[in-house]
Parts: C-alpha cells; sequence; structure tokens
C-alpha cells in the first residue's frame, strides 16, 4: 500500500470500552437534556454570542437590584440556568474538538481504503489480464462507469 495514514486500531474490547464511555456520557447528560420540538426552536428566544454579554450583565444588575425584582422572579434559577449554560458549554466544546477528531479518522480510515482500493484495481487491470479476473475487473470497474468527475471549480465543458 502507498498510503497509510491510520495504522492502529481498536479491539473488540476496546471499542466496548468505547461504547461503555459513550452510554455512561449520555446516563450522565440525561438529567440535564430536553426535547426541544423544530417549532419550539424556531419561536424561542436565543442567547447568542452576541446577547451572552447583555445577559451576564443584566443577571449581575438583577442581582445587585433583587429588591426591585418582582417577588415570583426566581433569580436564583436565573443564575443556576447561567452556570449550568456555562458548565455545559465548557463539555460540548470539549466534545466538538473528539468529534472533529474522530471524523477526520474516520476520513483517513476511508482514505486509506480507497487510495488502496485504487491502487488493487490498477494493479489487477494491467496485470490480471488471462487470469481469470476479468468479471471482477468488469465489476470493479462500474465504479468509473460514469467518466471522471467534474471538479465543480473549474469551468463546464464546452457544448458541442
Amino acid at each position: 500500500m502507498t498510503q497509510n495514514l491510520v495504522s492502529t486500531h481498536l479491539s473488540a474490547e476496546q471499542w466496548a470500552q468505547l461504547d461503555q464511555a459513550f452510554a455512561q456520557l449520555q446516563a450522565a447528560a440525561a438529567p440535564l437534556l430536553v426535547p426541544v420540538s423544530p417549532t419550539t426552536k424556531k419561536t424561542m428566544v436565543k442567547m447568542g454570542d452576541g446577547s451572552e454579554a447583555f445577559c451576564r450583565k443584566a443577571v449581575g444588575v438583577m442581582e445587585e437590584n433583587v429588591g426591585l425584582m418582582p417577588r415570583d422572579f426566581d433569580l436564583a434559577e436565573v443564575r443556576r440556568d447561567l452556570e449550568t449554560h456555562d458548565a455545559l458549554n465548557d463539555r460540548i466544546v470539549k466534545l466538538t474538538r473528539l468529534l472533529e477528531r474522530m471524523r477526520d479518522a474516520e476520513m483517513a480510515l476511508g482514505s486509506d481504503v480507497m487510495a488502496a482500493a485504487l491502487q488493487g484495481y490498477g494493479v489487477l487491470k494491467t496485470v490480471g489480464k488471462g487470469e481469470g479476473v476479468e468479471a471482477l475487473k468488469q465489476m470493479l470497474g462500474k465504479r468509473f462507469d460514469n467518466g471522471p468527475r467534474q471538479d465543480p471549480a473549474s469551468p463546464a465543458p464546452p457544448a458541442a
């Protein structure tokens, strides 16, 4: 093989450990996870990056002026929501980094397999004549029946 970006592989036991860790993570986060329908997502007011400073400042001002707030306004709950938001966001950042690295590994593994498959197919095409692999070459060659892919950045060929 000419390419081998990933040469380490997990055992069945290691995959099971990973699956168990995912299950534990899901179970630990379950009390916090709430379903939000697409309709609700569209209509709910959101704290985006631009609003976060406003929200933090508003909570601070409300805490400094708690006597002005209505009696049924649960400022302690707002503070807990903000703290939980921050703690959850820290975990989301960690998971996002992990997911990105896992996607990179998945892409590298797929690339390794594709490069090896192309290399093997090329060998079969050139060396496999008369070796009883014609049907297999034809089957593998169907992958290329539509011709080469057009690079989306390159201009379309002129019409005939």
